[in-house]
């Protein structure tokens, strides 16, 4: 048993006080201690800035900008179709061809490039540090040069750097061809905006003055037939892009021009024989050469009928020259004699209708003989229609199309 002194001792030490407190707390206040408190909820109020609008005023938006982005976004994954498609863009190396190694390239001087004295310095300096053989001085007194890459050609199209373009084309022509990343360098200018249309103007110059120097002989080679395919599928993506975006269609005629240059005349002279059938019988010729025309570039540019005037004005004048040397093909062969129309003059404003007014006068006598009355009737018919230029082309083929193609 224990003393009261020790029980006293062992009491002490303990601190039961908070067990006092709380058999003196009533139970009410026990639990409400427990419990959390309840943040307070606010009420919604929205507020509009400004009102919304109506049912018709987005009725009427929609269908106004609708059917614009969807051609739009076809003719952007058309555009990427073809860029992945390598089969249409051909990598032109410059290892195929026979050419001796040459010094590393230095850009053009301050004074005649917009780049201006630090960029070309820079570059300069870059060129010798870089550069994995040594530069050697030209013995005819022209700068050294160097291939340059294909980053290179397009940080020259974003500064507009016109001279070193030039000198592109005149040594590396197929670098204005190869594709970077995702474009090509006419495509890369034209999707800069506005501010670069020259520069696109520059490229496009330089195709056609690549396409007109061509001679007979060099278009069987297999270099020149894979750069003109290069530069086919350039044309038709600047064309597609050119569809999408309004104020960049009044290049689209320089496009169809250089394409149809680069397809030689092979198909210019299928063209002429496939009209020359329709008009020996029943068929719709207006009709047959305008939409050989339009679908010669790309689908796309078929289906923009009425909506681009430059446009318009070129198939016109082709659809006429088509028609003019389809039928003096015709009268040739039934007069036997005269010479064919040159297709250097096809679609370029009225040589075409030149070369064929001054044949028809040198034998009208034989075409008189030996053509059948329809023929002449054509032939007669074209001449009256494409004389003066008080009327567009377009009416004009209008006017034709009212004669040769209905009741066909």
């Amino acid at each position: 048993m224990f003393d009261d002194s020790d029980t006293r001792r062992r009491a002490a030490s303990f601190n039961n006080s908070y067990l006092i407190a709380s058999l003196d707390e009533d139970e009410k206040d026990r639990r409400r201690s427990w419990s959390p408190r309840p943040k307070r909820t606010l009420k919604p109020s929205p507020v509009l800035a400004e009102r919304l609008p109506s049912i018709a005023f987005i009725q009427r938006e929609a269908n106004q900008l609708a059917p614009a982005s969807v051609m739009k976004a076809k003719l952007e994954e058309a555009a990427q179709a073809e860029l992945d498609d390598e089969n249409d863009i051909i990598e032109l190396s410059p290892s195929s061809e026979a050419r001796p190694q040459t010094p590393p390239f230095e850009p053009s001087s301050p004074a005649t490039s917009p780049g201006g004295t630090i960029r070309a310095k820079f570059l300069a300096t870059a060129s010798k540090v870089f550069s994995p053989t040594k530069q050697t001085s030209n013995t005819g007194g022209a700068a050294s040069w160097r291939e340059p890459q294909p980053w290179e050609v397009m940080k020259a199209i974003e500064s507009k750097d016109v001279m070193f373009l030039m000198e592109v084309r005149d040594r590396a022509f197929h670098l204005l061809l190869r594709r970077s990343g995702d474009a090509t360098p006419l495509l890369h200018a034209m999707r800069i905006g506005p501010s670069h249309r020259d520069v696109a103007i520059v490229l496009v110059g330089a195709m056609s003055r690549y396409v007109n120097n061509l001679e007979d002989e060099d278009m069987d080679k297999p270099k020149t037939k894979a750069m003109l395919k290069a530069l086919r599928t350039n044309l038709k993506l600047a064309i597609d892009n050119s569809l999408a975006v309004p104020h960049q269609s009044d290049l689209i005629a320089s496009f169809l021009q250089t394409l149809v240059m680069s397809e030689g005349d092979r198909w210019l002279l299928n063209q002429i024989h496939q009209t020359s059938l329709e008009l020996r019988g029943e068929g719709k010729p207006v009709e047959a050469a305008e939409e050989a025309v339009r679908k010669f570039a790309t689908r796309e540019l078929g289906k923009a009928k009425g909506l681009i005037a430059a446009v318009d004005d070129y198939v016109a004048n082709a659809t006429g020259d088509l028609l003019m040397m389809a039928a003096w093909s015709l009268t040739t062969e039934k007069i036997g004699e005269g010479d064919s129309i040159p297709t250097y003059t096809f679609a370029r404003d009225d040589r075409a209708y030149k070369a064929f007014t001054s044949r028809f006068t040198q034998y009208k006598a034989a075409i008189r003989k030996k053509c059948s009355n329809r023929l002449q009737w054509q032939m007669q018919t074209l001449e009256d229609t494409f004389e003066g230029r008080n009327e567009p082309l377009r009416k004009k083929v209008d006017l034709l199309r009212e004669e040769f193609d209905v009741g066909a």
